[in-house]
């Protein structure tokens, strides 16, 4: 059994040829090894390079299965992390879905409901098997379950929803073990830094198979008590943004640094067409998100209620659910803005775009609450810049990467209701303005947010990271 996994203290050794990656054995090559409680060994062969997007539709073919760790799958308001899981299959990456909850089939579309990948579910009808793996490693391991025990159990958590999460997916993580040896996966990934990545990481500590985690928002922000040792131990990050990566390298060893690395998340759609910008009264502003405390829509509120205190003639589709609901309704009632604020609910993802193309602006006012947590890039930012849809949004986190003030969009100071009021007044008053920073952030995400190259690039990081780690000298405990 394998004891702690350092990954990143030591050189890579020199690419062996394609001929010798072909005819070695070793974790990316043709003939993948069998499962075992090993980790990757230390001599084995290097992969082969993917080639650039567009050479051929199964640069994957080859490589051994991946495992993709997530609390639900499929999952309505995460359609990006499921395009990315579709394509990189598509690329021929033998990708095995992993959920910790179960399935959340509300609001998804069809194709997410038909998903036909391979996918294993340790929601609560595993507990039983859950339960009979941690005894069977706690029986087979001591030594090792005893230190996943004090150093997982004994951290101080953010709140009581964080420490339940990361309880159950601690546990979950000995039924993922076994569930990883059975399928020969040589990869664990953790689509999130919290409750995935603390289950990915226990699985990677029973088997020596590698793991690596993304981080993106609210999974990193404020960090959970075991973000630390889960950067210290992953083969490495991926994040969504380079304010992120800064970030993230923090909770990373000195020499460990070069472990984060950003890759942008994929557009989730082709646009079916581009908005009109029409600018005429009344002005169709839309906001899209789930009603928490990181999505600023009482400070949009308030700037409607300015606008119509200064004459400006506005309306509001406010898109979303949760558990803000009825603060923002009362909100609204408050203002006396229920004939000019219209919250139809929840509405599918594969009908957003429809929304996007009868309006005329988005309107992203994201916030940083008190306890950090906070936004990546909303992907709504750049679904609507990819129908040429005029932006306002708040300069939180990475959105400055995308919305630049004046360039591709308007960008106002975080919880300041002027400001977007203001923003709003500006943008309406100068259509041809507003069309050209419209045309320049279509331009910027389709570029930025490529599904083919982004998803390519995270391929390759697959494969790159993992030569590094199986050519490493071996550092089990």
């Amino acid at each position: 059994m394998t004891g702690l996994i350092h990954n990143g203290s030591t050189t890579a050794a020199s690419a062996p040829s394609r001929a010798d990656t072909v005819a070695s054995a070793g974790p990316f090559c043709k003939t993948p090894p069998a499962a075992t409680d090993q980790a990757f060994p230390a001599n084995g062969a290097a992969a082969p390079v993917p080639p650039a997007t567009g050479q051929s539709s199964d640069i994957g073919a080859g490589l051994p299965p991946v495992a993709y760790v997530l609390l639900w799958f499929p999952l309505s308001s995460e359609t990006f992390i499921f395009r990315e899981v579709v394509q990189l299959r598509k690329l021929g990456l033998p990708v095995h879905a992993y959920t910790l909850y179960g399935a959340k089939l509300r609001g998804c579309s069809e194709e997410m409901r038909r998903y036909d990948g391979p996918v294993r579910r340790l929601g609560a009808k595993a507990a039983g098997a859950i339960l009979a793996a941690f005894v069977t490693a706690l029986w087979k391991e001591p030594r090792q379950v005893w230190r996943l025990l004090r150093q997982g159990f004994f951290h101080r958590m953010r709140n009581l929803e964080s420490l339940g999460e990361n309880l159950w997916c601690f546990m979950a993580g000995f039924l993922l073990a076994r569930y990883c040896r059975e399928d020969g996966v040589r990869l664990i990934h953790a689509a999130w830094a919290n409750g995935p990545a603390t289950a990915a990481w226990v699985a990677s500590r029973l088997t020596g198979i590698p793991f690596a985690f993304t981080g993106r928002a609210g999974d990193i922000y404020p960090e959970d008590g075991l973000l630390r040792e889960k950067s210290a131990d992953a083969l490495f990050i991926r994040t969504n943004n380079h304010t992120n990566v800064r970030w993230l390298r923090q909770f990373c060893p000195q020499e460990q640094q070069d472990k984060v690395h950003a890759i942008y998340n994929s557009l989730t759609f082709t646009p079916r067409g581009q908005c009109a910008i029409a600018m005429r009264p009344p002005y169709r502003l839309l906001a899209v998100g789930r009603f928490a405390r990181t999505k600023g829509f009482p400070y949009l509120l308030t700037a409607m209620a300015r606008l119509r205190r200064e004459n400006v003639p506005v309306t509001l589709t406010l898109v979303g659910d949760g558990r803000w609901r009825r603060k923002l309704t009362a909100m609204c009632e408050r203002l006396r803005l229920q004939d000019v604020v219209n919250m139809p609910g929840f509405i599918p993802h594969d009908q957003i775009c429809g929304y996007m193309l009868d309006h005329d602006i988005l309107i992203m006012p994201s916030v940083v609450h008190t306890n950090g947590d906070r936004d990546g890039i909303p992907n709504v930012i750049m679904e609507a810049l990819s129908h040429r849809m005029p932006v306002i949004a708040t300069d939180v986190c990475g959105i400055a990467e995308v919305v630049e003030d004046g360039v591709t969009g308007l960008l106002v100071p975080q919880r300041d209701a002027r400001a977007l009021a203001d923003a709003v007044r500006r943008m309406v008053e100068d259509r041809d303005h507003a069309q050209s920073m419209a045309e320049a952030g279509r331009e910027r995400v389709t570029r930025m947010f490529d599904r083919e190259r982004n998803i390519a690039t995270l391929l390759d990081l697959y494969v790159s990271e993992g030569r590094r780690y199986w050519q490493a000298p071996s550092s089990q405990a």
